[in-house]
Formats: C-alpha cells, sequence, structure tokens
C-alpha cells in the first residue's frame, strides 16, 4: 500500500486527527487532504508527457495540439469515479475488469474527495489516448509507437480510477493502426532505399562504362569533366537522398573509386605518351626545318627543288606532334621553302628576259620549217634536206628560248623533222628490187582478177542474173581499189 501525497493542492493542509489514526491501526497515515481540486483541465491545458527522441538525436517539430471537447466534464467524473472505492481507513481502490486493486490512500477526506485525484489522474490518461487518436495523421511511425509505448506502459497498472478497460481497448485499437502505418511507412523506405541503390548503381555503371573506353578514342577533358559531374551526384545522392545499406554503399563506393582510379592512371599513362610522341614528332619535324633551312640560299635550282620535294614528302610522313609546335616548326620549314622558290623565281625571271630575243628568232626559223610540208616522197629529197639543215644549224646558234616556250617550238621542229624522215624512208622502200618484184606481181595477179570479174559482170547481165551481177560487181571495186594501192607504192 503506497501513500499519496496531492501535491497539486496549493492551500495548506491541516493537522492531523488523533482519533482518525486510532482508528485505523493497520494502516500507514496518509498525507492530510487540502482543500477540493478545482474543474479538471482540458486537455489541452495538460502537460504532455515528452515523447521519445527521434533517432539521431533531432527532435520533431511539434503538432498543432487540438482541444477536447469536453462534453460534460462534471458527468465524465462520476462514470469514472464509479469504478473506484474508498475504505474507512483512506484506501482508494479501483475495479480493473474482474479484480479490484488498491491505488493509493488518502486519509481524513471524504469519498470523493479521495477518489478525486485518482479520477483526474485516470481522465489525465484518458485525454492522452484522444489527444493521439487526433495526433496520429500528424506524428511520424516512430513518434506514434513512441506515444503508443509510453502510454501502453502507463496504463499497466496506473494509479487511476476509471473505466481502464475500455481505455486499455481503446489503445489497443490504435496500436493495430499504428503498426499498419509502420508498416506502410516501412514499405515505402524500402522502395525508396531500392531506387535510391539503383540510382547510385546507375552512377557508379555509367562511370565505369565511360573509363572503359578506348583511350584512343576517349576524349580525356570531356571525360574528367562528366566524371566530376558524376561524383558530385554521388555526394548529392548521399547527402539528401535515402540512406542505402552501409555494406551496399561501401561496395558501391569502392567500385566507383576503383574505376577513378583506373581513369586517371589511363590518362596519366595517355597523356605520357602523347608527350614521348610529340617530343619524337617534335626532333624529325625540327631536323626537316634544319635541313630545308640550310638549303634556301642554295642557287642549285634543279638539284634543291628535287631535295626540297622530298624533304615535303618526308614532313607528311612525319609523326603528328603538339598542335602548336606542329604550326611553329611548319612556319619555319614554309619560310625556308618560300625563299629558295623566290630566289629561283626570280632567276627564272631574268633569264626568261634574255632568252625572249631568242624565242623570236626561233618562231622566225620555225616558219621556214614548216614551209616545207607536206614533204612527199615523190620530190627531190635532196633540195628538202638541205633547206632543213640550214634551218638547225640557224637553230642551234639561236640559244635557249625561255621555259615556259621551249617545249613547244621544239615539238613544231620536230615534227618537221619527222615528215623528212617519213619521207625518205619511203623512197627507200619503193627503190628495194624485192619489193618491187612482189609489187608488179601482185599488181599482174589483180589485173588478171579484175578482167575475169568484168567477164563475170558481162555475163549475169546478159542472163539478168541480178544477185550475180550485184556479186561481180562488188568484187571488181574491190580488186580496183586493191591495184590502184599497190600501183601507188610503185611510184
Amino acid at each position: 500500500m503506497t501513500n499519496e501525497t496531492p501535491d497539486s493542492q496549493n492551500a495548506p493542509s491541516a493537522p492531523a486527527a488523533p482519533d482518525a489514526e486510532q482508528s485505523a491501526p493497520a494502516a500507514r497515515p496518509g498525507p492530510r487532504p487540502g482543500p477540493r481540486p478545482g474543474p479538471r483541465p482540458t486537455p489541452a491545458a495538460m502537460p504532455q508527457r515528452p515523447s521519445a527522441p527521434a533517432p539521431g538525436g533531432s527532435s520533431p517539430a511539434p503538432a498543432a495540439v487540438t482541444v477536447v471537447p469536453v462534453a460534460d466534464e462534471q458527468a465524465e467524473i462520476r462514470e469514472a469515479a464509479a469504478f473506484g472505492s474508498v475504505a474507512p481507513d483512506g484506501t482508494v481502490s479501483v475495479r480493473d475488469g474482474e479484480s479490484e486493486r488498491v491505488v493509493g490512500q488518502f486519509t481524513d477526506a471524504e469519498t470523493a474527495q479521495a477518489l478525486d485525484l485518482y479520477v483526474r489522474r485516470y481522465l489525465d490518461l484518458k485525454a492522452q489516448v484522444l489527444l493521439l487518436e487526433q495526433r496520429l495523421p500528424t506524428l511520424t511511425p516512430k513518434e506514434a509507437a513512441a506515444t503508443l509505448a509510453s502510454l501502453t506502459e502507463q496504463l499497466l497498472e496506473p494509479a487511476a480510477v476509471g473505466d481502464l478497460p475500455a481505455l486499455r481497448a481503446r489503445l489497443e485499437a490504435l496500436s493495430g493502426e499504428i503498426a499498419a502505418r509502420a508498416e506502410a511507412a516501412a514499405a515505402e523506405r524500402a522502395e525508396a532505399k531500392a531506387e535510391a541503390t539503383a540510382a547510385r548503381e546507375a552512377i557508379v555503371t555509367q562511370l565505369e562504362e565511360l573509363v572503359s573506353t578506348d583511350p584512343e578514342r576517349m576524349q580525356w577533358r570531356d571525360a574528367t569533366s562528366r566524371i566530376g559531374e558524376l561524383l558530385q551526384q554521388w555526394k548529392t545522392a548521399q547527402r539528401t537522398g535515402p540512406r542505402i545499406d552501409r555494406g551496399v554503399e561501401d561496395a558501391l563506393w569502392k567500385r566507383f573509386s576503383k574505376a577513378r582510379t583506373s581513369f586517371d592512371k589511363a590518362r596519366r599513362a595517355h597523356f605520357a605518351d602523347l608527350d614521348r610522341r610529340n617530343a619524337d614528332a617534335h626532333d624529325v619535324k625540327a631536323a626537316l626545318v634544319e635541313r630545308a633551312e640550310a638549303l634556301s640560299s642554295s642557287t642549285d635550282w634543279r638539284e634543291t627543288s628535287s631535295a626540297y620535294r622530298d624533304l615535303m614528302d618526308a614532313w607528311r610522313a612525319a609523326p603528328r606532334g603538339n598542335r602548336r609546335d606542329d604550326d611553329q616548326l611548319w612556319a619555319r620549314f614554309k619560310k625556308a621553302q618560300d625563299v629558295f622558290f623566290a630566289a629561283r623565281t626570280a632567276q627564272n625571271a631574268a633569264v626568261d628576259a634574255e632568252y625572249q630575243a631568242n624565242l623570236e628568232v626561233k618562231l622566225g626559223l620555225l616558219e621556214r620549217a614548216e614551209a616545207l610540208l607536206p614533204i612527199s616522197a615523190d620530190e627531190d629529197l635532196g633540195a628538202t634536206k638541205s633547206a632543213l639543215r640550214d634551218i638547225q644549224d640557224a637553230w642551234d646558234e639561236a640559244g635557249k628560248v625561255p621555259r615556259e616556250a621551249m617545249h613547244d617550238v621544239e615539238r613544231r621542229l620536230r615534227a618537221v623533222e619527222r615528215a623528212l624522215r617519213d619521207a625518205e624512208a619511203e623512197q627507200m622502200r619503193r627503190s628495194d628490187p624485192e619489193v618491187k618484184a612482189r609489187v608488179e606481181g601482185a599488181s599482174a595477179a589483180l589485173v588478171d582478177s579484175i578482167a575475169a570479174l568484168q567477164a563475170e559482170l558481162a555475163a549475169a547481165r546478159e542472163a539478168g542474173d541480178t544477185k550475180a551481177a550485184q556479186e561481180a560487181e562488188r568484187a571488181l571495186e574491190t580488186r580496183k581499189g586493191w591495184l590502184a594501192a599497190v600501183q601507188g607504192a610503185q611510184r
């Protein structure tokens, strides 16, 4: 049995009565009752039991308190008081289901006054249950579960008077809804965790695919920027997104870190190799530039021009290097080349000016030579040959002509020389006895063949055989053509 003191009363307590102590020797003397308590405060005015702290140490924002309306407070007090009883010695008991248990002792007080404290405690518990019902939609599952656990513990054997079984049943009904809400929240968290895990997996996969690109085809600047973006996405997801399992996150981060390390190694190796290749290209092209610069002052126009062509071929075959370095080397190469070819062009211009007079002489000689055409095997080739020899002698004495005219004038003179040679060859062929005998034999045979065909033609016409006459005419024309060719060869 416990002694309860109505500490909530502000008025001083009266002295204990001696006869009351003598009439109840077995009971411990309880506190003296004070003045009757005033009206019970509404749930909104009651102090609230603090909820269990949220995980992580942060307290949830307080929800708006809804005032529970009290329809008939006195009736509610009477209904609750009906579950209690007060013994003559002030012992207060409550009927809790099928049993009755002692909740406290209030000596030297009337029954209603002794019950009042315990009824108010019951009504306070009831108000907290009602408040939980109303605030349930705004509470997190953890907050609701913590409040439910606290109220369940308080309702085990509270020192209160009222319909405790009904209040427990009401709280039990809330526990089912709280459990369902907790289950739904857990499902949402699981779904969010799965989505967050998939998002992290996608970040890692994108990075791994990027890193697997062939180094020769990798756009290193863009790839580096993209990896920075993926890293920022990871940090943002880690900072603001749903939490994922620590083991899964660690495994994904190891993959992410491994891919980044592989990329960094590949990038360093690529640029080290690129630097080496650029250095090799620089050495090759720098050597070509030095040779080009050494040749720029040469006056051996033919050999140096050929050397520059070889240098250009070597430049095209050389490996590519750093673009800026290549451009600088090419500028030096081209400058040296331009110096040489500008000097050669100036020299050729001076020579061409000097040779222009020679060209005029040779053009005059060409007019005399081309006047000999056409040259026939039937004429006196001795006179033609003598005239052409005089022209050739004068041609050699005239000297060189400008380069652009050289090919044309030489071609025209060679044509006259070739015509004379052809005529001489034809005359020699005609004077050959063996050839002459063959020609005469062929001519005689053709004459005989023509005579026979003429006879066939006359006979066909006389007989009126048109077809035979046409065939004889065609054969006769063919033989006459052959005869004319043979006779022409004899002349």
